[in-house]
C-alpha cells in the first residue's frame, strides 16, 4: 500500500482528519514499507504498548511519536508476528496451537464436540 492510501486507513481508522495522522502515517510506512498486515499488527501493539491511545480528556486518538519512532521492529513481517506468539502467555500458546491443527479457523461448537478443554477457548479470546 502507498503512503497515501495508509494515511487514510490510519485517518480512518482514528477517526482523524489526514492531516493530523499524516506524520504518525509516514512512519508507520517507512517501518513497515506499506505491508497491510504488518501495519495492522503494528497499530495494535503500538495501541498495547501505551504508544497510540484514546485520550478521554481531549477525545481523540494520541500518540508518543517519539518512542514511536525510536520503536526498534524486524525487516520482516514473519518475525514481528513470532515474536507477537511469543509474548502470550504459556496457556494461549499451547491453545494456538493444539487449534493449528485443525487448520486456518475452527468454529466453537467443532472445538467443544472434539472433548477439548473450555478453559481453551477462554484462552484464544487473550489472542
Amino acid at each position: 500500500m502507498d503512503e497515501h492510501t495508509l494515511n487514510r486507513m490510519v485517518s480512518e481508522t482514528l477517526c482523524l482528519s489526514p492531516r493530523l495522522t499524516r506524520t504518525l502515517s509516514n512512519v508507520i510506512y517507512h517501518k513497515t514499507k506499506g505491508n497491510q498486515l504488518f501495519v495492522s499488527r503494528l497499530l495494535r501493539a503500538l495501541n498495547k504498548e501505551g504508544l497510540l491511545r484514546p485520550s478521554l480528556s481531549r477525545r481523540r486518538w494520541e500518540w508518543n511519536m517519539k518512542k514511536i519512532k525510536s520503536r526498534g521492529l524486524p525487516d520482516d513481517v514473519a518475525i514481528f508476528l513470532t515474536d507477537s506468539l511469543r509474548e502470550l502467555p504459556d496457556k494461549v500458546q499451547s491453545a494456538l496451537f493444539v487449534l493449528s491443527c485443525f487448520g486456518a479457523s475452527s468454529e466453537s461448537a467443532f472445538v467443544e464436540s472434539q472433548g477439548l478443554d473450555r478453559n481453551m477457548l477462554e484462552n484464544l479470546e487473550i489472542a
